[in-house]
């Protein structure tokens, strides 16, 4: 189903090199060799050959001039039979105008009235009725309709197939994306309540503060009353900072994880979800750097991926992340369209303002050439984004 196209495309072929293979054998085996039937042969293979300097399947170049010479050299061969009856290698129209219909296009419009009125071109010449001419005339335009209709479902299934194969890398990059935004979303939210935690742990100890005092004030008049209240505080205390320490710690295994773990994660998984060709260098030794650096980076990284596949139909795709004294470099570079006009949409909006707000900067650049090149690249000054103001 995927090859369809290709194979209308030698089936059409075929059929004109049988026709011209059928009119050369009658010539070889019914005349007698002749210096005008070797000029007929000639002719004849010329008529097969000449036009396919301009197509082939596989290798469609001209249309237009592979439907000029099919015109002037089959079709002058077809009006000589007619003219010669002695001719025993008899030629009629139908195959070359199903092949020339095969390859209509608005250049080549001039196809149908053509092949429709070549009967006329001899018809007052030969004295051939006009009912004879114009049904000749009616067969040539029906086999260049079946050809337009063929060359028609071929098209049909062809850009259906294209549709087929779009729609599934969109799927791809669609459940890339949910489960990045989904992780992303995690971590955020991980971070969120990590900080909420740290402030209600804050509180709490200021409770546990609070309480201490009270015992205190009450430790030389009820003694046995603040002993009793210290068990209850040291056994809640101990519970609570356990559970705290826990949850904490959970959280902050993601809070101060590896940025060149996470986007050798993001790598992998792109890869699994979509199929693509796609290269990692990582260069430099790492700094640790703060969460919301981190998310910023693997965002515009994740963006550059989809866009790359999604408006670049990008087939090979290459990360750089490198670590310099005083700059974090990052470059994505992939093999898709060029951008013609670069418009900062909201996707592209979105990463230069995270890139921005790190004090960084982001630029697209797009060359045409072979192949053609199209790279984000972005610089984030490691100083204030480093981990406990680390230079």
């Amino acid at each position: 189903m995927k090859k369809i196209l290709p194979l209308m495309d030698w089936g059409i072929f075929s059929l004109r090199l049988y026709h011209y293979i059928l009119l050369s054998s009658r010539l070889l085996i019914v005349s007698e060799p002749t210096n005008r039937s070797l000029l007929y042969l000639i002719w004849l293979i010329i008529a097969l050959v000449a036009p396919m300097m301009f197509w082939f399947p596989g290798r469609r170049k001209n249309k237009v001039w592979f439907c000029v010479l099919e015109l002037v050299l089959g079709g002058s061969y077809y009006v000589n039979s007619v003219i010669h009856p002695d001719l025993t290698s008899k030629a009629d129209y139908l195959l070359p105008s199903l092949t020339m219909g095969y390859f209509l296009t608005r250049e080549t419009l001039w196809i149908i009235p053509a092949v429709t009125f070549i009967p006329f071109s001899f018809q007052s010449s030969l004295g051939v009725t006009w009912e004879r001419t114009l049904s000749v005339g009616t067969d040539n335009l029906l086999f260049c309709f079946i050809g337009i209709w063929t060359s028609f479902v071929a098209n049909a299934y062809y850009q259906k197939n294209e549709l087929v194969a779009e729609v599934e890398q969109q799927n791809k990059l669609l459940t890339h994306y949910t489960a990045e935004i989904e992780k992303m979303t995690l971590l955020e939210e991980r971070n969120r309540m990590s900080r909420e935690l740290h402030d209600t742990l804050g509180h709490s100890f200021i409770s546990f503060i609070m309480s201490l005092d009270a015992s205190i004030a009450l430790l030389d008049r009820k003694p046995a009353e603040v002993k009793d209240r210290l068990i209850r505080l040291r056994t809640l205390a101990e519970k609570d900072l356990d559970e705290m320490r826990n949850i904490v710690h959970e959280m902050g295994e993601e809070e101060e994880s590896s940025l060149i773990g996470q986007v050798e994660s993001l790598v992998v998984r792109f890869r699994e979800h979509t199929g693509t060709a796609l290269t990692l260098d990582l260069l430099g030794e790492e700094r640790p750097i703060r969460f919301e650096a981190r998310q910023a980076i693997l965002r515009v990284i994740q963006e550059s991926f989809t866009n790359a596949l999604k408006h670049g139909k990008a087939s090979q795709l290459h990360l750089e992340l490198r670590y310099s004294e005083r700059k974090l470099h990052l470059c994505v570079r992939n093999n898709g369209k060029p951008i013609d006009k670069l418009n900062y949409g909201f996707g592209l909006t979105t990463m230069k303002d995270r890139v921005e707000r790190l004090g960084g900067s982001l630029s697209v650049l797009s060359e045409e050439g072979t192949p053609a090149i199209t790279e984000v690249r972005c610089e984030i000054p490691l100083k204030g984004v480093m981990l406990h103001g680390e230079n």
